[in-house]
Parts: C-alpha cells; sequence; structure tokens
C-alpha cells in the first residue's frame, strides 16, 4: 500500500480509499448486510487504511456497516474514517441539500454514533448547498475541527469558485471529485486548483460505477433501484456500447503492458496523474483486490497512450453530472 500526507495535517490516508456507497444498497439495487461487513474487514486486512461513506448511502445503513466493521476489526486510531454531511431525506427518500449549522450538528452526533467512534478523520460537504451561506456552513466545520470531533475539513463536487469563497472562513484540507478514465472534467479546473492550494485529491467513481471493472457486458441486466438501469446515461443504448469497446481495448493493452487486469490500470492510472487517493467502490468481499494496483507505474507516455485508447473510442464523453442531487 502507499500513502498519502493530508494536506499539511499530522496523518496520512491510503492512496486507494474503500467506497462504501453500494452497501448502503440506495441506488445500487439493494445489498447484503453480512457481506457489507465481511467487504469492509477484507479491504482493512490488505491495507486500505481510509473508508470513505456518508449518511444517505442507505439512508444512515453504510455508516452502520462501517461501523460494525470497525467494532470487529479493532485498531481505530489506524483507520482514517471518512464521511459526509449536508443531503437530508425524508420518509419517501426525497433528497435536499441542507448544510444549515442546525443540521451539521446533528448530522456529526448521527455519524458518530453509527460509526461507533467519538471522532471522523475527513468531515466533508456532501454537495454545495447555495441556500446556506458557505460562510455559515465553514464556521461550523471549524468548530468541530477545534473540538476534536473531526480531524480534516473536505468538500465534495465544489467548483474552485465555490472552495474560494468557502475557504475565505476556514481551510479545506479535502477536495472530493469524481475522476475516472471516463470522467475527466475536473483536470482543467479543480485538479490545478487544489495543487496550488494543497487541498488533498480523494476522488471517487475509479471503477466508473463498473463500467471499468471489466466485467460488464452488452447484455448486463440491473436490478430495480440500480441507478445504471436507467438514470446513468453511460450505460444506455449505444453509449454503453461505445463504452464497452474502450474497455475491452483497455483489456488488451493492460494485459499486454502490464500482465494486469483493466480494473488495477484504471485504479493506477489515477493514482499516476498524481490524486492522492482514488476510491474503490466495493459491495463484496472478492472485489477487493486493491494489493494489485501497487509496485508498478505507468510511465507519462503510457498514461497518454491510454487516454487516447478511451478519446479514440468515446469521442463525445457523457459527465457525471446526472448524480447531482436537485439544487
Amino acid at each position: 500500500m502507499e500513502f498519502k500526507q493530508v494536506s499539511n495535517l499530522d496523518f496520512n490516508i491510503s492512496r486507494v480509499t474503500l467506497g462504501t456507497w453500494a452497501i448502503g444498497g440506495w441506488m445500487w439495487g439493494g445489498s447484503d448486510d453480512q457481506q457489507a461487513v465481511d467487504t469492509v474487514i477484507e479491504a482493512l486486512e490488505k491495507g486500505v487504511a481510509t473508508i470513505d461513506t456518508a449518511p444517505v448511502y442507505g439512508f444512515g445503513k453504510s455508516e452502520k456497516m462501517v461501523g460494525q466493521a470497525l467494532q470487529e476489526f479493532g485498531d481505530r486510531d489506524e483507520i482514517r474514517l471518512a464521511t459526509k454531511f449536508g443531503l437530508e431525506w425524508d420518509d419517501t427518500g426525497n433528497i435536499q441539500r441542507n448544510s444549515t449549522r442546525e443540521r451539521i450538528l446533528k448530522e456529526v452526533d448521527d455519524s458518530l454514533r453509527r460509526l461507533q467512534t467519538d471522532y471522523i478523520d475527513i468531515y466533508q460537504v456532501h454537495w454545495p448547498d447555495l441556500e446556506t451561506n458557505f460562510a455559515e456552513t465553514a464556521e461550523t466545520l471549524q468548530e468541530l475541527l477545534d473540538c476534536g470531533k473531526i480531524r480534516a475539513i473536505g468538500v465534495s463536487n465544489f467548483s474552485p469558485k465555490q472552495m474560494d469563497e468557502f475557504r475565505e472562513t476556514a481551510p479545506i484540507h479535502v477536495c472530493q471529485p469524481p475522476y475516472n478514465l471516463f470522467e475527466r472534467g475536473i483536470e482543467t479546473d479543480v485538479i490545478p486548483y487544489c495543487k496550488e492550494n494543497d487541498i488533498t485529491l480523494l476522488t471517487y467513481g475509479a471503477l466508473c460505477r463498473g463500467l471499468l471493472s471489466g466485467k460488464m457486458s452488452k447484455d448486463r441486466t440491473f436490478n430495480k433501484g440500480d441507478l445504471r438501469r436507467n438514470a446513468d446515461p453511460k450505460f444506455q443504448g449505444e453509449t454503453f456500447d461505445k463504452h464497452l469497446e474502450a474497455v475491452e481495448r483497455l483489456k488488451k493493452y493492460a494485459d499486454n503492458n502490464f500482465d494486469q487486469k483493466v480494473i488495477h490500470l484504471a485504479v493506477r492510472w489515477i493514482l499516476d496523474k498524481g490524486i492522492e487517493s482514488a476510491i474503490w467502490g466495493a459491495r463484496k468481499p472478492e472485489q477487493v483486490t486493491f494489493e494489485k494496483v501497487f509496485d508498478w507505474k505507468l510511465t507519462d507516455k503510457q498514461v497518454k497512450e491510454v487516454e487516447e485508447i478511451v478519446e479514440s473510442t468515446v469521442e463525445e464523453p457523457v459527465s457525471p453530472a446526472f448524480m447531482a442531487p436537485p439544487e
């Protein structure tokens, strides 16, 4: 495993982070509780030291599964827990953004209880709440940092302009945007901004909802409630076919050049682009093969060759904007 320091703070995160959206079941067609716990433990046993979750993942379920796994595994001080706040839901599952002081103070205690811990390593605004002054959100997070409930302040899905406004009141230590071989929009703005301002990049969607796992086929069907069934445009019609074609070409490249699978090439590419940590989502123990990402690297020439494969196959990239909750 490789590690990177979080901004200028006194702790590191592993360069692969376990993503736990899917183990919450919500928008993934359900999940199995025991498999969820076993998946987290498997990742920790293989050296992953950072776990990313959020209250909205299964409306508390993902955090509960992570908390249960941590109790079984132990060694809490060596594990970095990243969770989020700012998405409020009602009894029917309708989501709205809410990053007010009142909401944050409620959510942080709820998350601590579900995770069965007394501090959160990285606490992140899930999506920018444009109805709440960023200063109110930032000031509240600074208070949580000062009192020790959190160790680092993070934002997710923020633009550089929004981060500038937020940083007028409190620091940002971690930024979590989407980034993978098929979704590279942050290369022109967010990545340069974070590098310039010493903000650690913890990027999500490394496998692009499983597209880069190498296990997808044209006849793949998705369960009811799975966002890939009809919400994610990358999994629809000719667009799906083009992405699968790109994956097949990447498979051959990974095998011929590194004797590796495409899933490991996809994550290695992210790390070799200078990202501090890539979030790898999994909900079954057998999906945890992080160790095969390390002990090899892409040269600058190989990075470009990989990108050319994607660019020449998927000529009209589709952004992940469909995932954004209502503003």
